[in-house]
C-alpha cells in the first residue's frame, strides 16, 4: 500500500499531467478518469471564452483545388460547432458529447495557413498559427509530406495534429507521432482494394508501366501498387520518377509506348494526375492494342476536383477513393454533409472537404469526452475510438498506429455523366477486413508513436 508521502507525490504528478487516468496508484486511491482538472499548464491552453483552431491547407500549388475544398469543410466544421447552420454531421454522429455551443463551452475560432504543398512553408505557418495565433490544433495538408512535417512539428510543440489528405503510408507508419491522427485512408489500403478488381477487369496477365510523384506519397504508392498487382500476376516493366508540379508530362508518357507495357499507372495527384492523365489520352495510349490487349490506365488515387479537371479523360478508369458525395443515396451521415455544404456553396463536397469536415469534428468530440483540451486527455480519448455516423460507415482509430480502419470505395470514370459533379461511380466497396494490416506490417515498419508531449 502507498505511504502518504506516495500517494501525495502522485496527486502532484497528476496535476502536472504526468500520471494518466486509470494508472496504478495503490488499492487506497482511485484516480480520475482521465485527468485531474487544474493540471499544469499546457500549450495554448484556452483561458478565455474562445478556442483557436488552426486549418493549414495548400492555397496555392499543384493540390489548391483541393486546399480550397478543405478551407470550405472547414470553416462549416466551426459553423456547426458553435450551433449555427443545420448542425450537419453531428445529427447523425453516433457520438452525442457536442451541442453546438462550442467545444467545452468555447466559442470555436480559427486562423488559416498556406502550405504552399511545400513541407518548409506548412512548418512555417504551423508554427506561427500556433506560436502567435494560439491554435491548439492543427489540421489540413493535401501533400504526406506536407502532413509528415506538420506532424513532426506539432508533436514537438505538444498540440494534436488531425490530419486531413494524406495518403501516403509513412504518415501512420515510420513517420508516425504520438499527436498526429489520421482518419484518411492510404496506399496499402488502395492497392489492397484495387488489386483484385484490376485483375478481374483487365485479366492477370498484364505488364504495368508506373510514373510515380518523386516524394513520399509517390513511393509508397507506387510500393503498394506493384505489390498488390504482382501478387494478382501482373509484371511491372518500369517504375519512373516524376517532380511534383511538372505541369508537362510529354517527355514522362512518350517512353511507354515503346516499353511493352499494356497498363499506365499515375501514381499522380491533384493538378498533376489532370496534367498526366489528360497528356496519356491525347497520347493516343488508351486506343492503343499492345501484346494484343487494350491498352488501360490506372489512376490509384482519385478525387472529384481531379476528375473534373480532367473530364472525358476519366471515363471508365479505376482509382479509390476515401468518400464520394453519392453515398448519399443509401447513407444518412453522407446525405446531411452534402446537403449542408451544398447549401453553403452551391456544390458536393468532395473527399478532400468530408475528411477536413470530419477530422474538425472528431477532434471536438475528443474534447468533449476528455472532458479536457490537455493533448494528452485527447489522445486518450481518440486511441481505440470507434464510431459511425461521419459518412463512411463504422470506424475505428487505432491505438497502435493512430491510423483509421474502415470500408474503402473503388470508382470508376463515369461513362455516361449527368453533370460535372457526377464524374465518379462508386464501382465496389471493398471492407475493411480485407485492407486492413497488423501494425508491424513491412509497409510500415520502423518509427514509433513516442510519448504525449503537453509541451508549456
Amino acid at each position: 500500500m502507498d505511504t502518504r508521502e506516495d500517494i501525495m507525490t502522485k496527486l502532484q504528478l497528476t496535476r502536472r499531467g504526468v500520471i494518466k487516468a486509470g494508472a496504478a496508484t495503490g488499492a487506497g486511491l482511485a484516480m480520475p478518469t482521465i485527468f485531474v482538472k487544474g493540471a499544469a499548464a499546457y500549450t495554448n491552453e484556452p483561458k478565455g471564452s474562445e478556442v483557436v483552431f488552426g486549418f493549414n491547407v495548400p492555397q496555392t500549388g499543384a493540390y489548391a483545388d483541393e486546399g480550397a475544398d478543405e478551407l470550405r469543410a472547414y470553416k462549416l466544421a466551426v459553423e456547426h460547432l458553435n450551433g449555427e447552420g443545420d448542425g450537419g454531421m453531428l445529427n447523425t454522429f453516433s457520438s452525442k458529447a457536442l451541442k453546438g455551443n462550442g467545444v467545452l463551452g468555447k466559442k470555436v475560432t480559427y486562423v488559416t495557413g498556406d502550405t504552399q504543398t511545400k513541407s518548409d512553408a506548412a512548418r512555417a505557418s504551423a508554427r506561427s498559427m500556433i506560436e502567435k495565433d494560439g491554435a491548439i490544433m492543427i489540421t489540413g495538408g493535401s501533400s504526406s509530406g506536407v502532413a509528415i512535417a506538420v506532424q513532426s512539428l506539432c508533436q514537438e510543440a505538444g498540440v494534436i495534429f488531425m490530419a486531413a489528405l494524406t495518403h501516403s503510408n509513412d504518415t501512420t507508419g515510420k513517420d508516425k507521432k504520438k499527436h498526429g491522427f489520421r482518419h484518411f485512408f492510404n496506399a496499402y489500403m488502395s492497392g489492397a482494394a484495387l488489386g483484385p478488381v484490376l485483375a478481374d477487369a483487365y485479366g492477370r496477365d498484364r505488364r504495368a508501366y508506373h510514373l510515380t510523384a518523386d516524394y513520399t506519397w509517390g513511393y509508397t504508392q507506387e510500393a503498394s501498387m506493384k505489390y498488390f498487382t504482382e501478387k494478382e500476376g501482373w509484371e511491372t516493366v518500369a517504375t519512373v520518377r516524376t517532380p511534383l508540379g511538372a505541369g508537362d508530362f510529354s517527355s514522362y508518357i512518350a517512353p511507354v509506348l515503346n516499353s511493352g507495357a499494356d497498363v499506365l499507372i499515375l501514381n499522380h495527384y491533384g493538378r498533376d494526375m489532370v496534367n498526366s492523365l489528360t497528356q496519356a489520352v491525347q497520347f493516343g495510349l488508351r486506343d492503343k492494342i499492345v501484346n494484343g490487349k487494350q491498352f488501360e490506365i490506372v489512376v490509384p488515387l482519385y478525387s472529384r476536383l481531379m476528375a473534373q479537371g480532367a473530364g472525358d479523360a476519366v471515363k471508365g478508369i479505376f482509382g479509390s477513393q476515401n468518400w464520394n458525395w453519392q453515398l448519399q443515396k443509401d447513407d444518412a451521415a453522407s446525405r446531411a454533409f452534402v446537403k449542408s455544404f451544398g447549401e453553403k456553396y452551391g456544390f458536393p463536397p468532395s473527399q478532400a472537404a468530408h475528411v477536413a469536415y470530419v477530422q474538425t469534428i472528431l477532434y471536438a468530440d475528443a474534447v468533449e469526452r476528455a472532458g479536457s483540451f490537455h493533448p494528452c486527455a485527447v489522445i486518450e480519448a481518440l486511441e481505440g475510438y470507434k464510431f459511425d455516423g461521419l459518412g463512411n460507415g463504422p470506424v475505428e482509430y487505432r491505438a497502435a498506429d493512430h491510423q483509421c480502419f474502415k470500408d474503402v470505395l473503388v470508382v470508376r470514370g463515369n461513362e455516361n455523366p449527368t453533370s460535372q459533379y457526377d464524374l465518379l461511380e462508386v464501382y465496389a466497396t471493398t471492407p475493411r477486413a480485407k485492407v486492413e494490416y497488423a501494425p508491424d506490417n513491412e509497409f510500415f515498419a520502423g518509427g514509433a508513436l513516442g510519448e504525449c508531449n503537453p509541451g508549456d
